[in-house]
């Protein structure tokens, strides 16, 4: 069963002053931090990449937050409520390792190499052709996944506070384009920053509340076990091969598609969430960002999976049509039954913030690829560094127009979430194999990385929507179609570009230094920054640390 996108049009939350008070503290606060980081930017390098000066503490908050958009707290909440506890998996499974792998191994080489954008890395290990089609489907990726976050706002905004949804669009647009425009990255940054307190201040009440309604975890546990099944509340139950089971995927196909594919396409080549690392002021911290955001993205599946848990919970067969409510319902329904006004304020500001730093984090993205990548490398080169950044600040302009146009198209699918991984199949995938291979793989010629990328791209749409949506394969749900066109395009990416390196000549190997694994850039041998050197700042003790304790916090839920 798909999970529409639109809430009930019974929900209606009972705001009061108090409640538009505080988010009108929140929105004006947003503007002041906008404001106040505009008289940094001097240089474009500021505008695109807070001049590269940023501690870690900041860049990993705002790697986090940048995640927390749509999907993460409308989405994952709804999955929960559908699937129970198999959403740990989008955690513990499909983000923890991919963001250590990020942190440990591949930033040095993003970083030492002083590339603006994850493209521009495959201008220097590949060729134009490459930087060029992978600069494009990164845009065009970009202003869609913003358009969605925006999309989720207007419906939450509709449904809640009975606003328009054109207005709520309109308003929200407004002020992610004012805040980017007047500080560029470091105003979204510290504007993420901001927005994880809120986020975090919002759900962590909404919980407990939620928690205390149904008689604890083991009131919680004991009644959806009753209604939906023992493995409702196991990880991994019922995904031996050959189960059948709501999510339509066993364990391997969770293993290989989320964890493996899916997973470090998205963590280790989305720019939205790369760009907060590059922003950092060194090596160090640049590997520390998101490795910081491990810890806490570890423990934030808790906030979005029990409101799911607890909403399936007190309403029988919460999420079907006799119910009156749908899965996407879950955390707007609890705030609507648990919450007092000022707290209710509280809650509904830390969702829009959600939205918008999802939002914020792609548009910023988005302004430096096309600036950077596609604009002063393609259309107009060689101009004055003033120029590009007031080029920066009206395609923000436009990048924002654009998401105002998506933010409908996203209104066509069912399911928000379903929506995000099918893009991040199509897109993110991909790229990652480009990169794995060409970082892993002397031999990878120059030419492997454009047919590679088109071949991966076209593998994964082709079976989306030919095999999957004709009918061709029998797939229970969008997700499990989402994890076979992740390997589907991986695995033809991958094909591709060993056929091509085996007939085209290899790029020189004194031009890989520093972008193949084995070899070194003089900006991966800087010594560490003073402070640097303890041990609690170590990346491979935070990283393996992250590891250990994702893997334990399944143990709970194994059996």
């Amino acid at each position: 069963m798909e999970t529409p996108t639109l809430l009930s049009a019974e929900l209606r939350l009972p705001t009061n002053w108090l409640d538009y008070a505080i988010l009108g503290i929140y929105f004006v606060v947003v503007l002041g931090v906008g404001f106040a980081a505009r008289a940094s930017v001097k240089t474009s390098l500021d505008f695109f990449l807070s001049g590269r000066s940023l501690p870690a503490w900041i860049t990993g908050l705002a790697f986090i937050a940048a995640n927390l958009g749509a999907t993460e707290i409308l989405g994952m909440a709804a999955n929960s409520a559908q699937y129970g506890v198999y959403t740990t998996h989008w955690y513990w499974v499909g983000a923890i390792p991919a963001m250590v792998f990020l942190g440990l191994v591949m930033m040095p080489f993003y970083y030492g190499s002083k590339v603006r954008s994850v493209p521009e890395f495959l201008l220097l290990r590949f060729d134009r052709p490459a930087h060029l089609l992978s600069s494009i489907l990164f845009a065009f990726a970009a202003v869609l996944i913003a358009g969605v976050n925006l999309y989720a706002l207007a419906i939450v905004v509709e449904a809640l506070l009975g606003w328009p949804e054109w207005v709520a669009i309109v308003v929200a647009g407004f002020f992610v384009l004012a805040y980017i425009t007047l500080g560029g990255l470091s105003s979204a940054i510290y504007n993420e920053v901001l927005q994880f307190f809120v986020i975090l201040a919002a759900l962590i009440p909404l919980t407990f509340l939620a928690l205390k309604k149904v008689g604890g975890w083991d009131g919680l546990s004991d009644t959806l076990t009753a209604t939906r099944g023992d493995d409702f509340m196991t990880a991994w139950g019922g995904t031996g091969i050959g189960d059948a089971n709501p999510l339509g995927a066993n364990w391997l196909t969770i293993v290989l598609g989320l964890g493996f594919v899916l997973s470090f396409g998205y963590w280790t080549t989305n720019f939205a969430e790369v760009q907060r690392a590059l922003s950092a002021r060194n090596l160090s911290a640049a590997q520390r960002t998101p490795l910081i955001a491990a810890f806490p993205k570890i423990f934030i599946v808790f906030l979005v999976m029990i409101p799911g848990l607890v909403a399936a919970a007190l309403i029988p067969r919460f999420g079907t049509p006799e119910s009156g409510y749908q899965y996407n319902d879950a955390i707007p329904y609890l705030m609507q039954d648990l919450l007092p006004n000022g707290v209710l304020g509280l809650a509904v500001t830390g969702l829009l913030a959600a939205f918008m730093a999802g939002m914020a984090a792609n548009v910023s993205a988005f302004n430096t690829v096309f600036t950077n990548d596609i604009w002063a490398r393609y259309a107009v080169r060689g101009r004055d560094d003033s120029y590009y950044v007031r080029f920066g600040r009206i395609i923000t302009a436009v990048g924002v127009l654009a998401s105002i146009g998506t933010a409908f198209l996203a209104s066509a699918f069912s399911n928000i979430m379903a929506y995000l991984q099918t893009l991040f199949s199509f897109f993110n995938v991909p790229m990652f194999v480009v990169f794995i291979i060409g970082m892993f793989w002397k031999r990878a010629s120059m030419k492997s990385g454009f047919w590679g990328l088109l071949a991966g791209t076209t593998a994964a749409m082709v079976n989306y929507f030919v095999v999957y949506r004709q009918g061709v394969i029998d797939i229970p749900s969008d997700q499990g179609a989402n994890f076979v066109s992740a390997i589907a395009g991986f695995v033809a990416g991958a094909v591709v570009m060993v056929a091509v390196s085996l007939f085209t000549a290899p790029k020189p190997m004194e031009d890989l230094q520093g972008l193949v694994y084995g070899t070194r850039s003089p900006g991966m041998a800087e010594p560490p920054a003073k402070g640097d050197e303890a041990w609690y700042r170590k990346p491979a003790l935070l990283g393996w640390g992250a590891v250990i304790l994702a893997a334990a916090c399944y143990i709970p839920f194994s059996f």
